[in-house]
């Protein structure tokens, strides 16, 4: 079973602090700085600095810092929002904690903008960034990323997760609503590819979150609008770069979409990402990326590339922490003759019958959480995407 996000790779029943109290104690950051600096920071007039906010929430276990002017300071545990210590935000010193992590040149663009995505390296942690106005100001966002990346084993992740890994060409999609991991999953993937196997992996990311340094692999990053403009440019030169594996942080569009299934279907493993609630509703997904007219083509590519879908969510554990369930869709020959008939439905019933293949539902998932007393039933019905399907299984259970 995976942990809860980015900043909190655990399995269930492991204290969240005592995971995150052993990679704060990673060595400082192993990877150059940013080739555009942040700006000169004068110290707030609060005396308050950013940097203090994200060491406190990293060494608290937290998941998000969220800050903006006019507010006090709030981090996001285990799913919900806990208020700070501090007072509300003055515009002054929350100028002065931009200036601690974006450049002159990216400070100029959130202003012309309104929006700004990012990264920063701490010596202790890596946040993403998102800085937006709103009524009341401006405003930001910061995820922490730690330095160390959890292992498939250390999280709990379903085993053929490595089968997928050892694949030397095809599509695996894992997806999720924001927050739910998929992030965290993927770079354990990456990292049991990079220990255990010669390749070169190569990740697009906007922006990059985990940071890998080369082991038994080459592992070369890089981070829309500042290492390329976009992804499909990336993605297509990609194919030039001399690739074994290419992560694409999230699959937005046609373009990307028909570039990846190009790069699957010409012998690399190619790993991505969407925002989708289950395996079948992400074919569905796939498939309403391109006009009805091409959708029969694409359904042949789809079946021939896709290795699997692994969809993920989170829910609250019986001991207060977090921990994932799995809905998983392994592309096997039944499964590749429901895609290109475009008759999806079928494919959850195969999926619950395919348990000795890797597969599962969400549900059964759910259910075995409920009967191991990791989970109660209740909090699996809320996540559930068929929750009569579920209660009556759980009844059954009793």
């Amino acid at each position: 079973m995976l942990g809860p996000s980015p900043n909190h790779p655990f399995p269930a029943g492991q204290p969240v602090k005592d995971r995150l109290g052993t990679l704060a104690m990673a060595p400082a950051s192993p990877f150059p700085p940013s080739p555009f600096p942040a700006s000169p920071a004068q110290a707030p007039p609060s005396g308050l600095t950013l940097e203090a906010i994200v060491r406190e929430a990293h060494e608290q276990g937290h998941s998000d810092v969220h800050l903006g002017v006019g507010e006090q300071p709030r981090f996001r545990s285990r799913g919900e929002i806990e208020t700070g210590r501090w007072p509300a935000t003055d515009a002054a010193t929350f100028q002065a904690w931009l200036k601690e992590i974006l450049s002159p040149t990216e400070l100029d663009t959130f202003r012309r903008d309104k929006d700004y995505d990012g990264s920063f390296a701490f010596g202790f942690v890596r946040v993403r960034i998102n800085v937006m106005e709103s009524l009341r100001g401006p405003a930001m966002v910061l995820r922490l990323i730690p330095h160390a990346v959890a292992s498939l084993d250390a999280l709990g992740l379903p085993a053929v997760l490595k089968e997928l890994c050892s694949q030397a060409k095809g599509l695996v999609l894992v997806t999720g609503p924001t927050g739910s991991g998929k992030s965290t999953t993927l770079a354990a993937m990456v990292d049991h590819i990079n220990r255990t196997m010669a390749r070169h992996i190569l990740t697009i990311e906007d922006p990059v979150e985990f940071v890998h340094q080369s082991h038994q692999s080459l592992v070369r990053h890089r981070q829309v609008g500042q290492h390329t403009k976009q992804f499909e440019t990336a993605l297509r030169a990609a194919l030039r770069e001399d690739p074994d594996v290419i992560l694409i942080g999230e699959i937005r569009d046609q373009h990307t979409l028909t570039t990846a299934l190009e790069a699957s279907q010409t012998g690399h493993l190619v790993l991505g990402t969407l925002h989708t609630n289950s395996a079948v509703k992400t074919v569905e997904r796939v498939l309403g990326m391109v006009p009805v007219e091409a959708q029969a083509s694409l359904r042949v590519a789809l079946s021939e590339s896709l290795l699997a879908v692994v969809t993920q969510g989170l829910l609250r554990t019986t001991n207060g922490q977090r921990t994932a369930f799995h809905d998983i869709l392994i592309n096997n020959e039944a499964c590749k003759d429901y895609i290109q008939r475009g008759d999806l439905e079928a494919i959850e019933t195969i999926m619950e019958r395919s348990r000795f293949e890797g597969m599962q539902t969400a549900n059964q998932a759910l259910a075995a959480l409920v009967e191991a007393g990791v989970v109660l039933a209740d909090d699996a019905l809320a996540q559930s995407q068929k929750r009569n399907e579920l209660a009556q299984a759980l009844r059954g259970r009793q």
